[in-house]
């Protein structure tokens, strides 16, 4: 074990600034009061001791605790191996580092974590939250709304009950459905299939509502259902060739579902685009353009639309707090997605 040097004191801030302690306290805090003069004489010291704020003596003063919890509802094997976590969690760390905010992650494995999660959240340990990947029947709303901890959501809230104040943060899920289905219409093809993501996500029940309106007449036999994973595309591909085997296009939910689905098609001699042209949803890079053929996809900005709930969270968190959600209530934002055509159709 080695001696350490004993932390800088205010005392010894205030000393080297020539100020009172409690103008050190002042400046450091964010307290207002101060001249421009002083300030500058505070920070000048504080910079040349090395001196850190006691985060306890801070939160008293600002009431804030410059931590955000960042919510995924998935267990920890689905965040780590989708990129799409990846992207979204980058965009949200980015916003928070540059508001000089720490990043508290919660993952939900089952029930017993949903409760700990709520207590947490309840237990005053952080600003705010930003809470995404939820699913139709899950008790993390209830559990935040009962904490009166100020949140943004990632997508479409879909939970029955009041949603009066929830802001929310998604891609035109629906809208960019509509595009890859009317470009594959437009390439002639006339079977065209969909894999679903999981329906008990609002984005999944978004992608499928866009097909549908394009295949208004659509052979049921046509959707399978998935779960945004490669295995799911897998799966729901065989399904698709041994009850259509005419099938000659398919939107998939997600990148991740096509290239699952993908795999099926070489396996089963079919040629991508020629036989069967594909599409996915995401423009994931490690996966669309390493597909082969490099994924026709819909782009949404995932990285983007989680510097966005980070930002309207921190927004609301400066306009001030209530208990029904966050200060001044900003708009939901619903982001525009973008048709990116590559070789797989």
């Amino acid at each position: 074990m080695t001696d350490t040097a004993p932390r800088p004191t205010l005392e010894a801030v205030a000393a080297r600034a020539g100020v009172s302690r409690a103008t050190v306290s002042r400046v450091v805090n964010g307290g207002d009061g101060v001249r421009d003069i002083l300030v500058e004489r505070v920070r000048k010291a504080v910079e040349e001791l090395g001196y850190v704020p006691n985060q306890a003596a801070r939160s008293l003063v600002t009431r804030r605790h410059d931590a955000i919890a960042v919510v995924v509802a998935e267990p920890e094997t689905r965040v780590f191996a989708d990129p799409f976590f990846a992207h979204q969690l980058r965009g949200i760390s980015k916003e928070l580092t540059a508001h000089d905010n720490q990043l508290v992650l919660l993952l939900t494995e089952g029930r017993d974590d949903h409760a700990r999660v709520g207590r947490y959240l309840a237990g005053g340990h952080v600003d705010g939250a930003l809470v995404f990947s939820l699913h139709l029947d899950d008790p993390l709303p209830e559990l935040i709304q009962r904490a009166g901890v100020p949140t943004v959501f990632g997508g479409r809230p879909g939970w029955s009950g009041d949603r009066r104040g929830v802001v929310y943060v998604d891609s035109d899920n629906r809208g960019g459905a509509r595009d890859a289905v009317r470009h594959l219409a437009g390439l002639g093809r006339t079977r065209i299939a969909h894999i679903t993501g999981a329906l008990d996500q609002t984005s999944a029940v978004d992608r499928l509502d866009g097909y549908r309106d394009v295949m208004v007449d659509a052979d049921p036999r046509l959707i399978a259902e998935a779960d945004f994973t490669p295995a799911g595309g897998e799966r729901a591909m065989r399904e698709l060739l041994d009850r259509c085997p005419d099938v000659d296009a398919v939107f998939a939910a997600s990148d991740l579902t096509a290239s699952g689905a993908l795999r099926v098609l070489r396996e089963a001699g079919r040629r991508v685009p020629d036989d069967v042209a594909l599409i996915g949803f995401d423009d994931m890079l490690p996966v669309a353009e390493q597909t082969d053929p490099p994924l026709t996809t819909v782009r949404q900005d995932i990285e983007e639309m989680g510097r966005l709930m980070a930002r309207l969270l921190l927004r609301g968190l400066d306009r001030g707090t209530s208990r029904e959600g966050v200060g001044g209530t900003p708009s939901s934002v619903v982001l525009p997605t973008t048709l990116v055509r590559r070789a797989s159709a």
